[in-house]
């Protein structure tokens, strides 16, 4: 690939970035570095977490500040989160970056690339809102305040090309982090797992509201498995101190007997370390995948929003586990809300453990999909949003860079 004319700009590139939460922390660190390894002289500000604080990025607030899931928590938190984001607005117009980039957090990423787009500053969304999936009408505000749409998987490309809406498919970054052919005895022996233990790694999600809402099934599901296989091994990685201490709380209330090897982030050694998953549904679904494990993908909301959702029928796709999304079919199970059963949650972990043709099966599937999605993301990213610059600036006004200071 030809190097892009921004390299050698005289004037550095100026790139305003949003990252809601730790996923997207691990994906605005990635493009960082991808961008710099083009124009070396780039310049990062924004809302960013501790992986972009440390790639270079000048942070104006954590981006923990952003993660709020849920309609209700949402309503709880607005009045903190509007004035958040007036702030925000008003430091990127007055810094006017030559480019906004938000990473995920789309409630909060396409209010800002609103304004700042009617301001003239270009915008990407660097990961795709769930659009696809429920409220089809936020196409119509996508297509008026973003420039491109950086999808992480591929059904994602078709639903924008199908609605006028620049979007380029650039693979996802954790397909790109894991190695294709995982080494479950390195793992074991880095944590200090047994290797012939049965192992069940437990991922509650990354969020606080979200740990809070699953970690009572977690723990029930997790006492029923004991039940059933007493030398079974949990281990347990969390995102935080935080969830860390609101799990370990549920846990002792609900399975005080049973044993949870707690882990420090870590989660894709605690991933290739295990046998089988349970996994909140996001991203951890995904990575579970892409580590070949069999699992089962759980998924709760405050009662009314998910009463709303499922009132108002606001649900498009077929499934929300990720793997299930990117086969089209069901190949692990997935549970929502009333659905979360511990017994049938444990039955069908139990079941992968028993049945290793079924297993394999799974693992080819999930080999196929890892290889669609490794495409290098971040380089891909990069070079898009630096074509997408070139094009809007057209010929160099001001040097190589075609952007005038």
């Amino acid at each position: 690939m030809a190097a892009p004319e921004f390299a050698n700009a005289p004037v550095p590139l100026r790139v305003g970035l949003v990252a809601g939460e730790a996923s997207g922390d691990t994906l605005g660190a990635d493009l960082i570095n991808a961008l710099r390894r083009r124009a070396p002289d780039t310049q990062f500000f924004g809302v960013a977490g501790p992986k972009m604080l440390a790639a270079g990025c000048e942070s104006w607030e954590p981006a923990e500040s952003l993660a709020v899931m849920g309609l209700f928590d949402v309503l709880r938190e607005l009045p903190r989160l509007a004035r958040l984001l007036s702030r925000i607005k008003r430091m990127f117009l007055t810094a006017r970056p030559d480019v906004f980039i938000g990473i995920d957090a789309p409630d909060t990423n396409l209010r800002l690339a609103r304004s700042l787009h009617a301001a003239g500053i270009p915008t990407v969304q660097y990961v795709s809102p769930q659009v696809w999936a429920w409220r089809q009408g936020r196409a119509r505000n996508i297509r008026q305040s973003i420039d491109l749409v950086l999808c992480l998987l591929p059904f994602e490309k078709r639903f924008y090309d199908e609605h006028g809406i620049p979007a380029e498919f650039v693979g996802h970054p954790l397909a790109d982090a894991i190695p294709e052919n995982i080494d479950r005895d390195a793992a074991r022996l880095a944590l200090g797992v047994e290797f012939n233990a049965t192992v069940v790694a437990l991922l509650p999600g990354s969020r606080r509201g979200e740990v809070a809402r699953l970690a009572g099934d977690f723990a029930a599901t997790a006492r029923w498995l004991m039940e059933q296989r007493p030398k079974l091994k949990f281990i347990a990685p969390l995102t935080s101190a935080a969830t860390r201490e609101i799990f370990c709380k549920i846990m002792r209330r609900d399975a005080p007997n049973v044993d949870v090897q707690l882990i420090d982030g870590q989660a894709t050694r605690a991933l290739s370390a295990a046998d089988v998953v349970l996994v909140a549904s996001g991203t951890a679904s995904l990575e579970a995948a892409l580590c070949k494990r069999p699992m089962v993908v759980v998924y709760r909301l405050g009662a009314l929003t998910a009463w709303l959702i499922t009132r108002l029928n606001l649900v498009k796709s077929k499934y929300f586990a990720q793997p299930n999304l990117l086969a089209d079919q069901r190949l692990v199970g997935e549970y929502f809300q009333h659905q979360i059963i511990p017994e049938s949650i444990g039955a069908e972990l139990l079941m992968w453990l028993d049945e290793p043709e079924r297993r394999g099966a799974l693992e080819r599937e999930f080999s196929r999909i890892h290889a669609d999605l490794r495409r290098g993301a971040g380089s891909r990213a990069a070079q898009a949003i630096l074509d997408l610059l070139q094009a809007r600036h057209g010929p160099a006004r001001n040097g190589p860079t075609g952007i005038s200071k």
